[in-house]
């Protein structure tokens, strides 16, 4: 890996000693270690649900002062007692140096940085500069909590420098102000763009802080894995209602079971001639697409000549507002949504204005 933003690094999927490697990867566990019972009901259910990976979190960063904040170290001893009664993987979540070495020595198989901790670069490096010594031990990264790939990123880049590449990220969503559907806005597209700038890496979704209630899990979760997504952490609690954080987020493991066998797997490798037709006829559109989008920036050069000798400004708020009112309008006649229409008429605009300005700047230099 290395910095140049636009560089397509390719990474090993991630593969999980005693664990199928098939996909989906399912992890799952209770927001927070509450109590030893709590933790080992909860685990032999997710285990009779076919889970292979169970996770808690030990230490819990919480928005605000006197909220739970986790049981700590202690709660490492139920995790290895969960996987000594049910064989599964441990997992939980490290936010220093501290938490990583004593998770390390606890022998916990999976270590996971938040979205509040991957947001924030001297925490992810001095989480790597622990883990130089253990390269081995598999890393997941959540999302940060603010929409920026390039600080997501940078923090699998940190963790990668210093040499532990059994890497996964997992994608939970962002904050946003205000009441919405979602606890945090999916904004699919920034994972899809990590996916790509990150070929191969493994990338797995969290529908409970995604969706922030229990009713939008199974739909999120089928909605990852039609879009690819390599697996699945979905938050299970014994006794949901009585969860000491996150408790609307919360399934059962019993309900976990249903969400589970009822997920449908796609067929990602298959590829049938009439699926090879219709991609042509996509390359095809897209080529008409981009011969458009030449002619369209052809006339606004000349646009950009026409305000230049009459001594016009490039921007003309009005028109702009117009265009962008009447193309969304237009947009949504034809059955498209309008917000689409809208990103894809500001990214023309932008375009639009930086040609024309590139022709006042050639005009002036004559």
């Amino acid at each position: 890996m290395n910095d140049k933003k636009q560089t397509q690094y390719v990474i090993e999927p991630l593969r999980l000693d005693g664990i199928d490697n098939e996909r989906p990867i399912i992890i799952s566990g209770p927001c927070s270690a509450e109590s030893e019972a709590q933790m080992l009901a909860t685990a032999h259910g997710v285990a009779k649900a076919g889970v292979k990976i169970f996770r808690a979190g030990i230490w819990k960063p919480r928005t605000r002062p006197g909220g739970f904040e986790g049981v700590g170290a202690p709660g490492l001893a139920w995790l290895q007692k969960v996987k000594q009664e049910t064989g599964m993987l441990v997992t939980t979540e490290v936010a220093n140096r501290v938490h990583v070495q004593a998770a390390l020595e606890a022998g916990i198989d999976l270590l996971w940085v938040g979205a509040r901790t991957s947001a924030n670069p001297f925490a992810v490096q001095e989480i790597a500069d622990a883990l130089r010594s253990t390269p081995d031990v598999p890393v997941l990264v959540k999302n940060p909590v603010n929409p920026d790939l390039e600080l997501w990123i940078g923090a699998l880049q940190r963790l990668y420098n210093a040499g532990i590449h059994r890497l996964g990220a997992i994608h939970r969503g962002f904050s946003a102000y205000g009441q919405h559907l979602y606890r945090n806005d999916p904004q699919w597209h920034i994972p899809i763009e990590l996916h790509r700038r990150l070929h191969g890496l493994t990338i797995l979704c969290d529908p409970s802080h995604m969706g922030g209630k229990r009713e939008l899990i199974a739909p999120l979760s089928q909605q990852a894995l039609d879009m690819g997504f390599d697996g699945l952490m979905i938050e299970s609690h014994c006794d949901p209602d009585g969860a000491l954080s996150d408790k609307n987020q919360q399934i059962t493991p019993e309900s976990l079971s249903v969400i589970l066998t009822s997920l449908v797997k796609r067929d990602t490798h298959q590829s049938t001639e009439s699926l090879s037709l219709l991609r042509r006829r996509i390359d095809r559109c897209d080529t008409e697409l981009l011969e458009l989008l030449n002619r369209r920036m052809r006339v606004c050069r000349e646009i950009g000549l026409f305000k230049k000798e009459h001594n016009m400004q490039v921007v003309q708020a009005q028109r702009y507002d117009d265009i962008m009112r009447e193309r969304c309008d237009q947009a949504r006649e034809l059955g498209m949504s309008p917000d689409f229409m809208g990103v894809v008429m500001q990214a023309i605009h932008e375009e639009s204005v930086r040609q024309q300005i590139e022709v006042f700047s050639v005009s002036e230099l004559k």
